[in-house]
């Protein structure tokens, strides 16, 4: 009977934590900080679907890495405000005075170099990458890998392992690549997910689990994402990893 109640109690706990994330969340995508452009690619990045996916909490210290422009920045920033802390790293700047500007306390860890794209490559290194260690619950990065090379990826993989608590999380998501296949002048902000997840556990991490909340039947993995008729339709791959 103990065991039962104790169950029963952590499954309580659990479920209000799922709907007290779901309205914060929900009111951060209804705020008047977020442009129509902005809205208008919540039904394609589902970002409360992907967020509960990845076990987000309010009162997580969380790390978003390569945040842009701050389109999530801005789902996440109100979100963790009360009981939380968003810190933005990698090419944060811009995403971190808008967050400032708008009276969130974002800070943002200015660390690394980046490395010029080799001859012929359009994808970048990062040096002297250092994030802090043993420091955040969730590091998060939307859409990101494909812009590194391997070196850079490595180095990011191995920060983000190294900034996490013990069993904190860390939540990819990218274009996907067919399998195998080899990098091109049109498939290269595209990455491999079979390929993503070795370099992911190589720097220490567990595998946990994926979402097909993502997956686009008619994305034939062919075209630059960019492209008119690709462009938010494309099949995005979704990874949740933990620090043992």
């Amino acid at each position: 009977m103990k065991h039962f109640l104790a169950l029963f109690a952590a499954l309580a706990v659990a479920a209000s934590s799922h709907a007290d994330i779901t309205a914060a969340v929900n009111a951060a995508l209804e705020s008047d900080v977020r442009n129509e452009q902005e809205r208008g690619r919540d039904a394609n990045r589902r970002p409360l679907e992907t967020l509960q996916f990845f076990g987000l909490d309010a009162d997580m210290s969380v790390l978003e890495l390569v945040p842009g422009g701050g389109w999530y920045t801005k789902v996440l920033a109100p979100v963790l405000a009360g009981d939380g802390e968003l810190v933005l790293a990698i090419g944060a700047t811009r995403a971190g005075e808008m967050a400032k500007g708008l009276g969130w306390e974002v800070d943002v860890i200015e660390s690394g170099t980046f490395v010029p794209p080799a001859a012929g490559s359009r994808q970048a290194g990062i040096a002297n990458l250092a994030l802090g260690d043993d420091r955040f619950d969730m590091v998060l990065t939307f859409r990101n890998l494909h812009n590194f090379n391997e070196d850079g990826r490595r180095a990011m993989n191995v920060a983000a392992f190294d900034a996490l608590k013990s069993g904190g999380i860390y939540g990819v998501v990218d274009h996907t690549r067919r399998h195998m296949q080899a990098q091109t002048a049109e498939n290269w902000r595209r990455m491999d997910p079979v390929h993503a997840i070795k370099e992911i556990e190589a720097a220490g991490f567990d595998f946990v689990d994926y979402s097909d909340l993502h997956y686009r039947a008619d994305d034939e993995l062919r075209y630059e994402v960019g492209r008119k008729s690709v462009s938010g339709n494309t099949d995005r791959f979704t990874l949740k990893f933990r620090k043992p």
